[in-house]
């Protein structure tokens, strides 16, 4: 196994650890650990796929890994701030349904031989779900302070840019679809074109004998 695949194998036996400290223990020390654990955590997130190019070592097991990695994380650190109260569920489960809805969409994508490329709002809402997750994580028992403030807001932007990218991601699929069937029957069209020359020519042989 190389570098990159490590970081993201590393990232999925994280995120077990992060619900521990997130849901057992003394309130003042888990909140810093599952805050130094979840940035960890996101670090190996951006080194994976930079390394990964830089090295030349993209691999198909990198690929299928890494967004699963990145699920298990979003899912598992938003769950547990619902579990503890500092996030509202009905905006979690947006975030977390946005993330599997385009999962499938991909994987519709792929047994249909085309790709859908991560938009750069995608990778926008990563970094504000990581930032808004540690605000909350850090600040959430806290509502007075900035931190907590923060992170509520930011948990808008979240279900905001989860909404807007997941459509951006349907339109994006339904384009490629639409492509698809058009190029489909341009090809059964030219197919067509010399059976029809064929019979035309057979039936003047006909008309003129």
């Amino acid at each position: 196994m190389n570098l990159p695949n490590a970081l993201t194998v590393s990232r999925i036996f994280l995120v077990p650890l992060l619900v521990v400290l997130l849901l057992t223990g003394r309130v003042t020390t888990r909140e810093t650990w599952a805050f130094v654990v979840l940035i960890a955590a996101a670090a190996t997130d951006y080194l994976d796929g930079y390394l990964a190019r830089k090295r030349f070592q993209v691999t198909t097991l990198g690929k299928l890994l890494d967004p699963i990695a990145d699920k298990l994380l979003i899912s598992a650190v938003f769950i547990s701030l619902v579990e503890m109260r500092i996030a509202p569920a009905w905006m979690v489960v947006i975030i977390i349904g946005r993330e599997f809805a385009v999962t499938g969409l991909r994987s519709i994508a792929s047994t249909s031989g085309f790709a859908i490329a991560a938009s750069r709002l995608g990778k926008y809402k990563m970094v504000s779900q990581v930032a808004c997750a540690g605000f909350l994580i850090l600040g959430g028992h806290y509502p007075g302070t900035l931190l907590y403030k923060a992170g509520r807001i930011l948990l808008w932007v979240v279900v905001i840019l989860a909404i807007v990218s997941m459509v951006q991601y349907f339109r994006r699929f339904w384009s490629q679809v639409d492509e698809g069937i058009k190029n489909r029957r341009r090809r059964e069209n030219r197919r067509r074109i010399p059976f029809l020359k064929r019979y035309r020519r057979k039936s003047d042989v006909t008309i003129n004998t």
